[in-house]
């Protein structure tokens, strides 16, 4: 067989119908930088999240740095960043002039809870990372946050339509952010983000950032930068959304028939919570010490897997920090992610658990 990791040209043809017929609206009414798509995709991500503001930015690295921003975070400063993330949680502390200072994750790559024994007369936030779509607890960073005055942002980049305490990820914090490259459980047709608020200044100050620091066009009052979403791709996600709770039930159908098939399989450890409400299955990674052996063999009949990440943020080059960051790198090591998106066929969901069953036997 051949079965992608993830191929997005699998999507059905309704969905690729809805697209292009979307796409043909707003080639017609000729408005390709805000309208009407981008207030109804502000509009709809409120309503789901219930969020007082969503404001939409150019990508979800963009989203993250405008949060920096609109906090005041610079120069000087400290923001705690867990070890084992996407770059660009770090990357964005150095671009605004900030040090990220890393700590170690628990098992399952969320942000270790002692966390706070990395807070400094210098540090100004702390970044949890809802990493795989499974949500750090965030009632106690919260309290732990206030009790050292921290600003909480959260990246939630991994993590749209995962909710704790009824509360969605990206609304406990001062600000979240969310990504919706194309990979993502709510993902767009190019590169697209969001920031995430409720509180009104930090929202106009955001709006103002993306925009060139203008609340209207030629009155500048800040330093800002462009960083406005595209039109047509607040219109690709308008009609993405559409199916989002329909492939939200698939990937959690597919999440808990992995966890039945591998139950027994001693030398695997398999994602917590991945069928609970503060998970929304965003990606199934499995961890064993044979991880190599079976992405190889895995390969070798045809299944498609990734590596979520081959490498913790510290031991990168430009992010090089000596520290105990064992768990992350554990996972690091030996973390694989098998293939589970709505697109992922029966027959093939099925070939993929005997091929996995197959080769621990």
């Amino acid at each position: 067989m051949n079965i992608p990791f993830l191929d997005l040209s699998r999507m059905e043809e309704s969905l690729k119908s809805r697209l292009k017929s979307r796409f043909s609206e707003v080639l017609e009414a000729g408005i390709f930088s805000g309208g009407k798509e981008v207030q109804a995709l502000e509009q709809s991500v409120s309503d789901i999240l219930k969020s007082k503001h969503s404001i939409p930015c150019a990508n979800g690295t963009d989203a993250l740095e405008l949060a920096l921003r609109a906090l005041g975070i610079g120069v000087g400063d400290e923001v705690i960043v867990p070890a084992m993330t996407w770059v660009s949680t770090a990357e964005v502390v150095v671009l605004v002039g900030a040090k990220p200072i890393f700590w170690d994750t628990d098992p399952q790559g969320l942000l270790r809870s002692d966390w706070e024994k990395a807070v400094t007369p210098k540090t100004k936030a702390v970044i949890p990372v809802h990493l795989y779509g499974k949500m750090v607890e965030m009632k106690l960073l919260m309290e732990k946050a206030k009790l050292h005055h921290l600003f909480v942002i959260e990246d939630s980049s991994q993590a749209f339509g995962s909710f704790q305490h009824t509360k969605a990820a990206g609304t406990w914090g001062d600000i979240g952010c969310l990504s919706f490259y194309p990979t993502k459980n709510l993902g767009a047709l190019g590169e697209a983000g969001m920031c995430l608020t409720q509180e009104g200044e930090l929202a106009k100050k955001m709006r103002l950032l993306l925009n060139h620091g203008q609340p209207i066009r030629d009155q500048h009052e800040t330093v800002g930068r462009n960083s406005r979403i595209d039109t047509v791709q607040a219109a690709f996600l308008n009609v993405m959304l559409e199916d989002f709770e329909k492939n939200q039930a698939i990937r959690k159908s597919i999440a808990k028939t992995y966890l039945e098939a591998f139950g027994g399989i001693s030398e695997l450890i398999l994602p917590e919570d991945i069928v609970g409400e503060d998970h929304n299955a965003h990606l199934f990674v499995i961890q064993t010490q044979r991880r190599d052996e079976l992405k190889q063999f895995l390969a070798e009949r045809g299944i498609g897997t990734a590596i979520h990440y081959p490498a913790i943020v510290p031991d990168l080059k430009p992010y090089l920090t000596k520290g105990d960051f064992q768990s992350a790198r554990n996972l690091a090591n030996h973390g694989l992610s098998l293939p589970l998106n709505p697109y992922l066929k029966v027959e093939e969901l099925g070939f993929v658990i005997d091929s996995v069953c197959k080769f621990f036997r």
